[in-house]
């Protein structure tokens, strides 16, 4: 065999995957999500934090209209990151024949570095048109179409396609071909032919919602429907040593955010719960074409396990980050290089990295400006007193609880009677013929 098990991570520069969906050298992660939700956007951001990895990449554009490629490659040329990466580009109007062995020719590219020993990823943007292509192809030579009039043989083009994706052993020199292909979806039916197929043949996948892109969360990466399955055992020991709590933490409040719309008092515990979970979403937000070093992301997440940016207000929580990521980038270079070489983070270095984020944060806090979150009033039943329902962290409801504001006495309601109100004779005769 000459391929060798995923051990070395690819940094991504994007925080959420880093830490909750991290990526191997060497793996095959599928970026899937409706239009216009950020896949490419994803895809941007992780070539961009390749300059400083020594990664070349190669950009395959399938079938995408000239605007948006002559975008993506002048994001590209800005940004200085044309220098390690090839752009291998088939526009929506050329012929399917070409869009079809793109991709196929842009991997022979990739495999080339590979053999050399390089470290190599590859985007594939997207193989949903690559697929399309070749059943145009497939209908033009009279071939017994499947599903959705696919040919019986596409499970087999995209398999062929991503299996070249792998870690050489050291013998072979030791390089790795990382493949991100895209796919995109249609109203959010992950349950589609070609996503189904391609989620069978790579080794995890990153999801994006269109709810949460509405809700201005980008990077839209829903964490429960997006999984790594070789990634994790890449990952550095710092990352794995606060992404499993982190998840956790951001799974329950996502239970208990939907319950807590219904608009029920929450007791003590549900309310830090939440107040922590936003927290956390705020500090996963990131701005495009940004990517966050290393050091600034463990800084950042032990930072919201330490529960720091619970004080801060959110509005300021963009703030926050910027500041201890300034701060991170001061950490002294043996602590830094613990990072990336240590099997565990130790807790003497958690404890150091946590009292600069703490410095770091210290003109920050609620206390200076506006309150970390907004508090209910004591009072505030419409009613002017009456019945409480208090909902506990697990969700379930208590008794009510009946109270009265001061000065003012309760008044006590009768029970219903048994009978119900009674009902008014009738004073007229109804019209209508009398009887005999």
């Amino acid at each position: 065999m000459d391929r060798a098990p995923v051990t070395e991570p690819l940094q991504t520069g994007i925080q959420v995957i880093d830490a909750l969906i991290p990526i191997g050298k060497g793996q095959r992660e599928l970026i899937l999500g409706d239009r216009q939700t950020g896949k490419t956007a994803i895809a941007l951001d992780t070539i961009l934090n390749q300059g400083r990895q020594n990664v070349l990449c190669v950009y395959c554009a399938i079938g995408q209209r000239a605007a948006s490629v002559a975008k993506t490659v002048a994001v590209l040329r800005e940004r200085g990151a044309l220098k390690y990466t090839v752009v291998m580009v088939t526009e929506g109007n050329e012929a399917p024949g070409l869009a079809y062995i793109a991709p196929y020719a842009a991997t022979s590219i990739a495999e080339y570095f590979m053999e050399e020993g390089r470290d190599v990823l590859i985007v594939y943007d997207d193989l949903t048109h690559h697929a399309r292509s070749y059943r145009e192809l497939s209908l033009l030579l009279r071939r017994p179409p499947g599903r959705e009039a696919f040919p019986g043989d596409i499970f087999y083009i995209h398999s062929r396609l991503l299996e070249r994706a792998t870690h050489l052993r050291e013998e072979r020199g030791g390089g790795s071909l990382t493949a991100l292909p895209i796919i995109e979806t249609e109203a959010q039916n992950m349950s589609a032919y070609i996503p189904t197929n391609l989620i069978s043949i790579t080794d995890g996948q990153i999801y994006l919602s269109p709810s949460l892109f509405e809700l201005g969360v980008l990077p839209a990466v829903d964490v429960g429907k997006s999984v790594s399955r070789v990634g994790g055992k890449a990952q550095l020991a710092a990352f794995r040593s606060v992404a499993g709590d982190l998840k956790l933490a951001y799974s329950q409040f996502e239970e208990l955010e939907s319950f807590a719309r219904f608009g029920a008092r929450l007791d003590e515990d549900t309310q830090k719960t939440l107040v922590h979970g936003r927290r956390i979403r705020g500090s996963l937000k990131q701005p495009e074409f940004s990517p966050i070093s290393v050091p600034a992301q463990i800084a950042i997440l032990l930072a919201i396990s330490a529960e720091l940016f619970d004080e801060i207000p959110l509005n300021r929580i963009d703030e926050a980050e910027r500041a201890v990521q300034q701060a991170a980038e001061a950490m002294p270079d043996d602590l830094r290089e613990r990072l990336f070489t240590a099997d565990t983070l130790a807790d003497e270095d958690r404890e150091a990295i946590t009292e600069i984020a703490r410095q770091a944060l210290g003109g920050l806090t609620s206390a200076e400006g506006t309150p970390a979150e907004p508090e209910e009033p004591e009072d505030s039943d419409p009613l002017g007193g009456g019945v409480k329902i208090e909902i506990s962290a697990e969700g379930e409801e208590g008794s009510p609880e009946t109270e009265a504001p001061e000065g003012k006495a309760l008044r006590e309601v009768p029970p219903p009677q048994k009978g119900g109100a009674e009902r008014p004779k009738r004073r007229g005769r109804r019209p209508g013929k009398k009887k005999s």
